[in-house]
């Protein structure tokens, strides 16, 4: 593909790949949040109720194999194969939850989904390094991350009266037209790319198996809340050995560059997506605060997220290191900050401002990590090491939501909820000082 060198985003040879990203992300953004809102009504009409978590639950595993085999066949491919197949999958998969009848077909809906959402993902950012420069993939990252935006605040809106007016079945039904727009510009693109030979990717054994034992895990970790401890102690076993096989040596003891920029997603994502998940639920619980209110934090972190990514795409002069570190200082403040809401004795009104402030660093600190992934992995490895960076967002946010989860069932959200975001203030300062300096290195 032909690429004029100072050409912006919406430049004429850029504007398709650019309009199909930020489709294809709204699309899954207006669709996440369209299925929490929705759920209720779903599994009452499928007299499904007992399996409430499972289109969660075959969302996630799905998800997590998608992820590998789309990294594995981008590192031999390209990205091209999974850019076509990935939205196809996605697009049936809302095809067949949006006509289910049945809890079992609304399952495999979910699980089309998932697997799609999750090759489709790891394509996109492998597309991205073929299509644009380094200096402009920061740019694209921070629009990816601002298309979620409109859909945190708009989504559940549009969900909830679609499926009071309408019907739950056009949460699904009413994406479609729009993912096959985005599928069609960016098969365009697609076209344009230069043709790849098949190559030999890195030799690693038992990836397909260790996805398998990862999924298992990451679900099970997802129930630990209901289901006890022992439920944590047989995810964490399957875990443990998948992850040395599903990301780059050298993570688990941050290895200077590639390996420390996922820890550096590890961290950040334990702590913010750790503390959001039940920041809600103390509001309403502790505080007695109605849903809508009680969500309000979320969308003031979701506004900070937008403008931190924002703000990272308008400094290029600074460095990738420095982001790092402002971004785990910003999420350490809000983390530490709203854990004033925890007892009943604690302003409430807090928690907003003191999101805005993790959402601010989480902006900074996530549009670096991708930046920094992208530079630092050579282009036979690029499938790979994206996967590993989307993988490493779900271990964190499953691990610290499941120990959560079960922390507040044993001591309730208080006494909970503020101990764990101690530890998530440490893990934040020990990112600032230790581990953005060995992901820059």
């Amino acid at each position: 593909m032909t690429v004029t060198r100072g050409s912006a985003l919406w430049a004429p040879d850029r504007r398709g790949a650019t309009a199909g990203v930020l489709i294809l992300v709204v699309l899954a953004a207006f669709e996440s949040t369209g299925v929490t809102t929705a759920l209720p009504t779903i599994v009452h009409d499928l007299r499904g109720e007992a399996l409430y978590s499972w289109p969660f639950t075959m969302f996630l595993a799905a998800q997590v194999v998608g992820n590998v085999l789309g990294g594995r066949v981008c590192d031999r491919r390209g990205p091209a194969p999974m850019l076509v197949v990935g939205p196809l999958l996605f697009a049936t998969g809302l095809l067949v939850a949006g006509t289910a009848g049945t809890m079992t077909q609304l399952l495999a809906g979910r699980a089309l989904q998932g697997f799609g959402g999750g090759a489709e993902v790891v394509a996109l950012y492998v597309m991205i390094a073929a299509v644009y420069p380094e200096r402009d993939r920061p740019k694209v990252l921070s629009v990816m991350a601002s298309a979620w935006l409109g859909p945190s605040l708009l989504g559940p809106a549009i969900a909830g009266v679609l499926t009071q007016y309408l019907s739950w079945h056009w949460t699904f039904l009413g994406l479609l037209p729009f993912e096959l727009i985005g599928f069609v510009l960016v098969v365009a693109v697609v076209r344009r790319l230069p043709k790849q030979e098949e190559r030999p990717a890195q030799p690693r054994r038992g990836l397909m198996s260790s996805a398998v034992a990862a999924a298992v895990g990451l679900a099970l970790l997802g129930g630990a809340g209901e289901l006890g401890i022992g439920v944590v102690v047989v995810a964490l076993a399957l875990l443990t050995p998948a992850v040395l096989v599903l990301l780059p040596k050298g993570t688990l003891t941050a290895r200077p560059g590639l390996p420390s920029a996922i820890v550096a997603r590890v961290l950040m994502s334990t702590a913010f997506m750790g503390c959001e998940a039940f920041l809600p639920l103390v509001l309403q619980q502790v505080h007695g605060y109605e849903p809508a209110w009680a969500g309000l934090p979320l969308t003031a972190g979701a506004i900070g997220w937008a403008f931190g990514s924002w703000l990272q795409a308008r400094r290029p002069e600074l460095s990738e290191g420095v982001f790092l570190r402002w971004g785990f200082l910003s999420v350490a403040v809000g983390v530490g900050l709203v854990t004033a809401v925890a007892p009943a004795w604690g302003p409430a009104w807090v928690a907003a401002p003191a999101w805005v402030f993790a959402g601010i660093g989480m902006g900074l600190a996530t549009a670096s990590v991708s930046v920094l992934v992208l530079r630092l992995s050579p282009e036979h490895e690029r499938g790979f090491n994206t996967s590993a960076l989307q993988m490493s967002d779900l271990f964190a946010q499953s691990l610290s939501i499941g120990l959560g989860g079960l922390l507040v069932a044993m001591f309730g959200p208080t006494a909970g909820w503020a101990p764990l975001n101690a530890v998530f203030v440490l893990l934040t300062v020990i990112g600032a000082l230790v581990v953005s300096r060995r992901a820059a290195a």
